[in-house]
């Protein structure tokens, strides 16, 4: 194919990404209701229409009216490790210091055309570099993130879809950085159009993942919450596809065995112990019981065990550690941070106030 035909191919591509990317972020805009951890995917999304622009060969290395796109391209990495944050961690809240990385991030991306037009290309080049390993440091991190809880995930479409789109997109990024640091093989624009062709590639594949996820995900979400006290019972017609049989025996092994006091549970081990494959015993806690989070499951049993034992008179001088211990946690700040989450007071509180007025609610 002639470059002229690659040139135009590579438009093409980019346009189409573009267009559909600010599409899904219009639809994700009017169909949910926007906190600050919903917001996260149509910025994601318009972050990725603002990258697929400044990457085209015949944008301007630099203009006052480019500035703001570079800015906002240059922040998709923290973005996508954002909204892996929230997709995957049903208790993750939105800080303030995530705005500073981003923005800081976002004005490295800005810096190195505007270095280049006032005479140090040297360290336009260097900067260049550094938001090349800032994309690969994010990338990383955002894969941790999927993969680490991955496991506890409950919801068999969230563990498909967004794993699927998190390879792609953090596939695409450490694509994108490795080809900064390779050598560049010929000269002029000519040389870089297949590289290009296959950027605008990989933007409209994952701009078709995403508008396909948005219309399968309707119910993955991330949550805005936490969800570590039990959830409400599932309808009756979801209770339906679950053996009931089956959901007695796992409440009986959890409230009357205390199975959640065993050491390192493991749902793998809890399927085993209930001799249920394992998919069964994911599909009967989230839409049995509700919970969208194995160690939420396992947190709402061990914090009413601490409960209880923290109401008990006769367990006034037992160590908030040995209590916290005995429900299953490993060490205390887990368990604090899961009391706290749960009930809204410390265990050093909830303890006081259970021995002057009786148990809390």
């Amino acid at each position: 194919m002639s470059d002229a035909g690659l040139a135009a191919w590579d438009f093409a591509l980019r346009g189409g990404a573009t267009g559909l990317f600010l599409m899904v972020a219009l639809v994700a805009v009017r169909d949910r209701r926007l906190t600050r951890t919903t917001i996260l995917r149509p910025a994601l999304l318009l972050a990725a229409a603002a990258f697929a622009i400044s990457s085209a060969p015949t944008f301007p290395s630099f203009r006052w009216w480019s500035a703001p796109v570079r800015f906002l391209s240059s922040g998709a990495p923290v973005l996508v490790w954002l909204w892996a944050r929230a997709a995957f961690d049903d208790d993750f809240k939105i800080r303030s210091w995530h705005g500073v990385v981003w923005a800081i991030v976002g004005l490295v991306g800005v810096a190195p055309p505007a270095l280049a037009r006032t005479g140090w290309p040297s360290l336009a080049d260097r900067t260049g570099e550094s938001l090349s390993l800032l994309s690969l440091l994010f990338a990383a991190l955002a894969g941790a993130q999927a993969l680490t809880t991955w496991r506890a995930d409950l919801m068999a479409g969230r563990r498909r879809l967004r794993v699927a789109v998190l390879i792609g997109a953090c596939g695409y990024m450490v694509a994108l950085a490795a080809v900064d640091f390779m050598p560049h093989m010929g000269a002029g624009p000519a040389a870089a159009l297949p590289t290009n062709l296959a950027s605008a590639l990989g933007l409209c594949t994952l701009a078709i993942l995403s508008g396909w996820t948005l219309l399968r995900s309707a119910d993955l979400e991330p949550a805005t919450g936490n969800d570590t006290d039990r959830p409400s019972r599932a309808a009756p017609e979801a209770v339906s596809v679950v053996d009931q049989a089956q959901l007695e025996r796992l409440e009986q092994m959890m409230s009357v065995e205390r199975a959640y006091r065993l050491e390192g549970l493991t749902i793998a081990a809890l399927a085993a112990k209930l001799e249920l494959p394992e998919y069964r015993l994911r599909q009967l806690i989230n839409e049995g019981l509700g919970y969208r989070n194995f160690n939420a499951f396992l947190n709402h049993h061990r914090i009413e065990d601490a409960k209880a034992a923290l109401s008990d008179p006769s367990q006034r001088d037992v160590p908030i550690l040995t209590i916290a211990m005995d429900a299953g946690f490993q060490s205390i700040g887990p368990f604090n941070r899961a009391f706290k989450a749960g009930t809204g007071l410390t265990p050093s509180e909830f303890r006081r106030v259970a021995c002057q007025t009786g148990r809390p609610d």
